[in-house]
C-alpha cells in the first residue's frame, strides 16, 4: 500500500501558491529595481532597445540583483526569442542542440538571446565555442556572471561582448521590494522599525534573499504578532556574510585594506581586517598582503614597516588564532599611520622598463672583473677606482652602460626617512659633478 496515502493533504491554493520572488518578478524593464543605470529611462539597456541593436552582453554582478529577469524581459522588449542555459548543468552537447535551434529560427527571420547562467563555469574551449555563432548573428549572447570578467572570461569572448555591471541592492531599493511584497500579500510585515532594518541588513543587498527573509517571517508570525530585532533573529537566523574567497567578495575587501592603509585611515584598515577575520580569510595571506603594503605604499619612508610585518607574521605562527590577530593588526596600524611612499616602488617599475628596453648593453668595462689576461688586455676593469678608497668613501664614477648615461629612476620625497636619503642623494650627486666635471 502506498505511503501516499497517509500523507498529510495540502489544500491547492497553497500547492500552487509560488514563491514570493517568483510573484514580484518585474513584467517589464521600467519595473526593475535597484539597477536604475542600465534600466531606466536614461539606462544603456533602455537606450540600446531604442535604438533597435542589440549587442552581446556580460551581466556581471552579485546573485539576487535581477540579471536573469533582465535578460528575459529584455528578449520580451526587443523581440527575441529566448534560451536559457545554466553552464552548471549543460555541456557540449546541450550547446550544440541550441546553436542549432537558433540557426533554424534566423532562417525564419527571428534572432536568438541566449541567456547563459554562471557562464564563468565554462571552460576556455567551451567559451570558444560561442564565438562563430555570435560573429554571425546567430545568437546575442547575454552571459551572467557573478565572478570579475577579466579574471574569468576569455580574452577573445571579452572582446565581443559589452560588461555591464549590475548593482547590490541598496536600503531604498530593498525596502520598495518589502513593500510591493506587502502590496501583493496584503498585509504589513509584523516587524518593528529597528527590526525591519535588521532584515533588510540580513539581505546583504540580494533582492531574492529580502523576499525569502520576508515569506519566512509571515509564515512564522501567529496571530497579533510582532518581532523586535532579537524576535526576528530567531525566527530567521541572521546570515553569514556573503563572501568566498574564490569570487569578488574577496577583492573587494582585499583592494578596500589596501587603500584604507595607503590613505593612513588606520579606523577603516582595522574594519576591513576585522571583516576578513570575520569571515574566514586565511590569517597568513593577510600578513603576506601587509607585508606586501609595507615595500609598496611605506617602502623607505620608514624601514621598520617591513621589519615589523615580519615580525607580526612570526608572532602569528607562533600564537595561532585567535590570539595571533592581534598582532597582525597591530601591522596594520602601523602601516596605516606610517609615512607613505611609492619611491622604490615606482623607481623598481621605470628601472624594469629601462632593462627591458636596453637588455643587451653591456656594463661599462671599468666595473667588470678582468679574471684573465685577455679579458685585462680589453680593458676590463681598467680605471676602477674603489670607493672605500676614496674621499668620504665615494668615488662618483658612472655605472650605467656607456649608450645609456645616467638615469634617474629613485626620487625620494621629503617625507619620513627618505628625507635623510634625499639628502644622501643630493649630496653624492653634488660630489659626482665636482669629481667628473663632464
Amino acid at each position: 500500500m502506498s505511503n501516499d496515502l497517509f500523507a498529510p493533504r495540502v489544500p491547492e491554493e497553497v500547492a500552487a501558491k509560488r514563491p514570493l520572488a517568483d510573484r514580484l518578478r518585474p513584467k517589464t524593464l521600467a519595473d526593475v529595481t535597484g539597477q536604475e543605470h542600465l534600466t531606466g529611462e536614461d539606462g544603456v539597456l533602455k537606450r540600446m532597445i531604442e535604438s533597435g541593436s542589440l549587442g552581446s552582453m556580460i551581466f556581471w554582478g552579485p546573485p539576487g540583483t535581477g540579471k536573469t529577469t533582465v535578460a528575459r524581459l529584455l528578449s520580451g522588449e526587443a523581440g527575441l526569442a529566448f534560451e536559457q542555459i545554466s553552464a552548471i548543468f549543460s555541456g557540449v552537447a546541450d550547446l550544440k542542440k541550441v546553436f542549432e535551434t537558433a540557426r533554424l529560427r534566423r532562417m525564419d527571420g527571428r534572432q536568438t538571446l541566449l541567456f547563459v547562467d554562471e557562464i564563468h563555469r565554462f571552460n576556455r574551449a567551451q567559451q570558444d565555442s560561442f564565438l562563430p555563432v555570435m560573429e554571425d548573428g546567430t545568437v546575442i549572447l547575454v552571459g551572467a556572471t557573478t565572478e570579475n570578467p577579466s579574471f574569468e572570461l576569455n580574452a577573445a569572448l571579452l572582446s565581443r561582448a559589452r560588461v555591464l555591471t549590475f548593482k547590490s541592492h541598496d536600503e531604498e531599493s530593498l525596502e520598495e521590494l518589502l513593500k510591493r511584497a506587502e502590496a501583493i500579500e496584503q498585509k504589513p510585515l509584523p516587524l518593528t522599525e529597528e527590526a525591519r532594518a535588521s532584515l533588510i541588513r540580513m539581505a546583504d543587498g540580494d533582492g531574492r534573499a529580502v523576499l525569502t527573509l520576508a515569506e519566512e517571517v509571515w509564515r512564522a508570525t501567529r496571530e497579533g504578532e510582532t518581532f523586535d530585532t532579537e524576535g526576528l533573529t530567531r525566527i530567521v537566523q541572521r546570515r553569514a556574510p556573503v563572501y568566498d574567497k574564490a569570487q569578488d567578495g574577496h577583492y573587494n575587501l582585499i583592494s578596500a585594506l589596501h587603500k584604507s592603509v595607503r590613505g593612513s585611515d588606520p579606523d577603516a584598515a582595522l574594519y576591513y581586517l576585522a571583516r576578513m577575520f570575520d569571515v574566514g580569510e586565511d590569517p597568513l595571506y593577510l600578513g603576506r598582503r601587509l607585508v606586501r603594503m609595507a615595500v609598496e605604499d611605506i617602502g623607505l619612508a620608514d624601514p621598520q614597516a617591513l621589519v615589523i610585518c615580519n615580525a607580526a607574521k612570526d608572532a602569528y605562527d607562533y600564537l595561532g588564532s585567535p590570539e595571533g590577530e592581534l598582532a597582525l593588526a597591530q601591522a596594520c596600524v602601523y602601516l596605516a599611520t606610517a609615512p607613505k611612499s611609492n619611491a622604490v616602488y615606482t623607481a623598481f617599475k621605470a628601472a624594469s622598463q629601462a632593462a627591458k628596453q636596453n637588455g643587451s648593453l653591456l656594463p661599462p668595462k671599468h666595473i667588470l672583473n678582468a679574471p684573465t689576461k685577455l679579458m685585462k688586455g680589453e680593458g676590463y676593469g681598467e680605471g676602477y677606482r674603489y670607493d672605500h678608497d676614496e674621499p668620504d668613501a665615494f668615488s662618483g664614477q658612472d655605472y650605467f652602460p656607456e649608450k645609456m648615461g645616467r638615469q634617474t629612476f629613485y626620487d625620494p620625497p621629503e617625507r619620513g626617512f627618505e628625507r635623510e636619503i634625499r639628502k644622501r642623494l643630493e649630496w653624492w650627486a653634488k660630489l659626482r659633478k665636482e669629481r667628473n666635471p663632464r
